[in-house]
């Protein structure tokens, strides 16, 4: 099991984009990288990289920002187009930090926000690690159990731990016994604030053109974009299929594709050691 890594001292800031506030973390010196959190229940940057943020702040400028509608950001994702909402937005966290290049690292729905920013202003990412990003091949194929899950937490009879749980026991990791209750405890308060359930950042797509956006294998530019890029997939992961990394790999130029073996969608919690050796190697250009 992996251990717990204690965090740095981090300076934090709200930082005004596009009318929102955007909340961000900031700890180490060296190359800027942007780590950029998944959208279940109750994420943010901080939580979700807790046992990476230590070990990268050795060689890098960390930077952790809660995407819009989540932790301490403004709520509320523009449903018509929510990765590109998601990458503005982030783009903008670049531009107040006075940072003309970064690298970013992406999980899930950060990593469809990554790549949609590669994608948008490739001029602006150095290089990118993605672990099972959004956005890959979803109009190819049905939403797998555990993505619609995910995606029906506040509908229904609304959110519940119960619900949360099942979620991330279920199919967030691979080993349900390696996370403890008060992960899923925090996580739940944080899913409850009244200004997320009256405005949820991540549901079903409202409109066949925000549907088709959202799957970056239809986008004739993934075949151009020149970022290198580092896809890590967990081999057992249940909530966007490993078969994504395989596409990534087929269509990005300069993509190299990890599949790690016993490991769910949560690939930077359940296998920190080895993606925090891999992270900082790839993004020095050592591998």
């Amino acid at each position: 099991m992996t251990t717990q890594t204690a965090l740095p001292p981090m300076h934090e800031s709200l930082l005004d984009v596009a009318g929102k506030k955007i909340f961000v973390a900031e700890t180490g010196d060296g190359p800027p990288v942007l780590l950029l959190h998944g959208g279940g229940p109750g994420a943010s940057g901080v939580s979700n990289y807790s046992r990476n943020i230590a070990e990268l702040a050795k060689e890098y400028r960390v930077v952790v920002p809660d995407l819009p509608g989540y932790g301490r950001s403004t709520k509320g994702v523009d449903g018509t187009d929510p990765f590109g909402h998601l990458a503005d937005h982030i783009r903008g966290v670049l531009d107040r930090l006075g940072l003309e290049r970064a690298h970013l690292v992406g999980n899930s729905y950060g990593g469809a926000c990554a790549l949609r920013l590669a994608l948008d202003t490739p001029d602006r990412v150095d290089r990118m690690v993605l672990m099972g990003p959004g956005g890959i091949g979803t109009t190819r194929t049905l939403p797998t159990r555990g993505l619609n899950s995910l995606l029906n937490y506040y509908s229904g009879d609304g959110p519940s731990r119960l619900k949360l749980e099942k979620f991330i026991r279920t199919y967030l990791v691979f080993n349900a016994a390696e996370v403890p209750a008060s992960v899923i405890d925090s996580r739940y308060q944080d899913s409850i604030d009244p200004e997320v359930v009256a405005n949820p950042p991540l549901t079903r797509p409202k409109s066949l053109g925000a549907v088709w956006k959202m799957d970056f294998t239809r986008d004739k530019r993934l075949e151009r974009l020149p970022v290198p890029t580092l896809v890590l997939w967990g081999a057992a992961d249940k909530v966007n299929r490993p078969s994504g990394g395989r596409m990534l790999a087929g269509r990005l130029p300069n993509c190299d594709l990890y599949e790690v073996a016993n490991t769910g969608h949560w690939v930077q919690w359940e296998r920190a050691e080895l993606f925090n050796r891999l992270c900082a190697d790839f993004l020095a250009g050592r591998r």
